[in-house]
């Protein structure tokens, strides 16, 4: 099979899909890579290291000529005119998107793997894990630097200044983005409550984070009276493939002190935050009642190099056999065919059909390719 890796052309987007071991793996397979020039670059990733292990270096159209093109963003509106059949594996997040990207994978009739809703042997993410542990950690330096004064921030400094505490997080979600967010701000030594749907994690979260985090059952009068003294909000509410449900309103936000910071990491899906909407590395943050808010659908774009590492390892298995067996031999694979969202002109996650209102489009992937 023909296989094109892509240089990612979101704002600021670095990272890339397939490092040159994973250009070994497949080539040793039997398989031809096409790398578009320079797609490793923001990586550290030479298209010498890619030629090395066996890769063809091409033009941006023989890279998107391939039988699989792997990604690591959803095709802007800019690409779609290059969506022609073919598979594509990258991150999409179409409920949380312009339903125009769903619209021209249907119209061309693209095979559209999401790597955020394949699924293992036990229902987890394991694709979109590496990534949300990369942003949950992040979520809490912007958060910190934000904060600062000359930010725009309340001025308060997130951790322990002599022993004492200083700063207030908030998370809201108890999942990867959630567990890696309130381990980094247990680590400063902030404050930190940790708000989830489920009272048996609250002793796990102890144990494998700290002792002196505070479990909380979600609900909006909960999540509102701790909203009121935050610091910094972090928003990690995860529903798999559908829209992110508004669990901070307006009104919770409006009583907030000012300067004080929110980071929806839930923006990919539509953001769980209701006064949240997508921002970009070149123009990351706006306000609204004076509160800060960082809302960036690529975090993890910041920090590449270490991104596309985790990233990788954790993909390649799955492109070796969608190169090896082709879209129809991963039919009797739940796990991996929850991954597809379109598929023949239809689409073919019920959650992504439901939250574009296009259910008249939806059927599943086994009864097309049957």
């Amino acid at each position: 099979m023909q296989i094109g890796v892509i240089k990612e052309i979101k704002d600021r987007e670095h990272r890339v899909a397939l490092i040159p071991a994973g250009v070994a793996a497949l080539v040793a397979k039997g398989h031809v890579v096409c790398v578009e020039s320079g797609a490793g670059s923001g990586s550290g990733l030479t298209d010498a290291e890619y030629r090395e292990a066996g890769a063809e270096i091409v033009t941006t159209d023989a890279a998107w000529s391939t039988d699989l093109v792997v990604k690591v963003k959803e095709p802007l509106e800019s690409e779609y005119a290059r969506l022609a059949g073919q598979m594509v594996f990258t991150y999409l997040h179409l409920a949380g998107v312009t339903p125009d990207l769903t619209q021209a994978l249907v119209t061309s009739k693209t095979t559209a793997i999401a790597y955020e809703t394949v699924e293992d042997e036990s229902g987890h993410l394991p694709l979109l894990a590496p990534m949300s542990a990369v942003a949950g950690n992040m979520a809490i330096i912007v958060g910190a630097y934000y904060l600062a004064k000359f930010s725009g921030g309340k001025g308060t400094l997130l951790g322990k200044v002599q022993r004492v505490p200083y700063g207030k997080v908030v998370v809201i979600g108890d999942g990867v983005v959630g567990r890696h967010a309130a381990g980094a701000a247990c680590g400063l030594g902030a404050g930190t409550v940790v708000f989830g749907r489920h009272p048996e994690r609250e002793t796990e979260l102890k144990q494998t984070i700290s002792a002196d985090l505070n479990f909380e059952l979600s609900s909006d009068e909960a999540i509102a009276g701790h909203l009121r003294s935050a610091d910094l909000v972090v928003g990690a509410v995860l529903l798999p493939g559908a829209k992110a449900p508004h669990v901070v309103s307006r009104e919770m936000v409006q009583a907030m002190q000012d300067g004080s910071v929110i980071v929806d990491v839930s923006i990919d899906q539509g953001g769980c935050v209701a006064t949240s909407r997508p921002t970009s590395h070149s123009d990351p943050i706006f306000q609204v009642y004076g509160i800060i808010h960082y809302c960036v659908t690529n975090m993890p774009g910041a920090y590449p190099r270490t991104s596309t590492f985790a990233l990788t390892e954790a993909t390649l298995p799955y492109i070796e056999r969608l190169a090896d067996c082709g879209i129809e031999g991963l039919c009797d694979d739940p796990g991996f065919r929850r991954g597809v969202n379109t598929y023949g002109g239809y689409v073919t996650s019920e959650p992504v059909a439901q939250a574009l209102g296009l259910s008249k489009r939806f059927a599943p992937l086994v009864e097309l390719v049957a």
